[in-house]
């Protein structure tokens, strides 16, 4: 008989150490990420790539990240393994920077970028063990801190980009950027013990079975979303083109992470006491007003009110997302739904940021703003539909 997963997880010692060091680990990978992300689309645009170019990058990487989450996510629920993906996954992102930093031209980044977000295949095998390890009071809450500390590592790396990039230059930033996933894995081999839930045999494959027309209804209102929200390269390209410096350009990336890191905890929480649905609404509502402000901006502020909301918008949606769909999926196949999810809507970004690329070069920078505000409104009008779990 299948453990009820909401009421026969003890918070042990053993529990509150695994979630530390998950919280840590992602601390650490993302303080390496984050190293780079405020100065990617410039490094990809400096290696001869157009908007369409930097689209279609971001959006292979997106893609892959949601096969590689699906795939790990059913091998894991099939071999009842988890910590083989996570240090594994780390590991393609340490290894993906060194590419990173031999790459000449815009072509080369490609497969270096399929390994780096290949190291996604963490994802789902770690949320499922976060949910597996939690019950309905506090699953908001540790989805809330690991991302709380996966925010407060990549303001780390924000700020050490922006205080030493102008003397370190690319290719030094990327190879020194390896090095806290490296300790990352560390973290997961060292701390991390998994016991096999169950026989694995048992375990006979997902199907669409297994699912309910509620998770399958938010599903297809989340793919939805999902088209257009493009990559964040195209705000920190926005805000260049705006009349920013490229030298001011990363800390807006700190901006809204800073604000992401203070929020996700709160947003976590929040959703515990109001529920998954409402705190949904809002993040959908919030990224409405980003795409507004820059449809509008007419200011810098608008511009600088923009990303602080994009902040709260990643807080919420990030954190509260990954719990309602580990409470909406069938908890044997944990691992296969919230992997299968974020491959359906990972897919979707792809042709996300492509499209969005190339209504910025036809039609101008506030175009692909324009799409994602009506995908936006049909997101959260379905989302009405959908009953949360009791």
């Amino acid at each position: 008989m299948e453990q009820n997963s909401e009421t026969a997880a003890p918070q042990t010692g053993e529990t509150r150490k695994t979630i530390r060091t998950f919280a840590f680990a992602s601390f650490f990978n993302d303080m390496g990420s984050d190293m780079i992300y405020p100065i990617w689309p410039l490094f990809v645009a400096s290696l001869g790539a157009n908007m369409a170019v930097l689209g279609l990058i971001d959006g292979i990487g997106n893609a892959i990240v949601s096969i590689s989450q699906a795939l790990s996510g059913y091998i894991s629920d099939r071999t009842r393994k988890r910590k083989i993906f996570i240090w594994l996954g780390y590991l393609c992102g340490a290894i993906s920077r060194f590419g990173y930093a031999l790459s000449a031209t815009w072509q080369w980044l490609v497969p270096f970028r399929i390994l780096d977000r290949a190291g996604k295949m963490r994802g789902a095998p770690r949320d499922a063990m976060v949910a597996d390890l939690s019950i309905r009071n506090n699953r908001g809450g540790n989805f809330g801190l690991i991302r709380t500390m996966d925010n407060a590592g990549a303001l780390v790396g924000i700020v050490f980009c922006i205080a030493f990039f102008p003397y370190l230059g690319y290719q030094n930033l990327l190879l020194i950027a390896a090095v806290p996933s490296l300790i990352a894995v560390t973290l997961i081999v060292m701390n991390i013990r998994e016991q096999r839930l169950e026989d694995a045999k048992l375990f006979k494959g997902i199907s669409l079975g297994h699912l309910d027309g509620n998770f399958r209804l938010f599903v297809i209102l989340s793919a939805v979303f999902s088209l257009g929200t493009f990559s964040y390269s195209f705000l920190l390209i926005f805000a260049n083109q705006f009349g920013f410096k490229s030298t001011t350009v990363p800390v807006f990336y700190l901006l809204f992470t800073l604000v992401a890191t203070f929020c996700s905890y709160p947003f976590g929480v929040l959703s515990d006491r109001i529920g998954r649905k409402a705190v949904l609404q809002i993040s959908y509502i919030l990224w409405g007003l980003v795409c507004l402000a820059m449809i509008f901006a007419d200011s810098t502020w608008m511009v600088v009110s923009a990303f602080i909301l994009f902040g709260l918008h990643q807080a919420g949606i990030d954190t509260v997302q990954k719990a309602f769909v580990a409470e909406l999926g069938p908890a044997r196949y944990r691992a296969s739904a919230l992997g299968g999810f974020q491959m359906i809507i990972g897919l979707c970004a792809l042709p996300a940021s492509v499209v969005a690329g190339l209504l910025w070069d036809r039609f101008g920078m506030q175009a692909p703003f324009i799409l994602s505000l009506g995908l936006t409104v049909v997101s959260a009008g379905m989302l009405f539909l959908v009953k949360e779990r009791p």
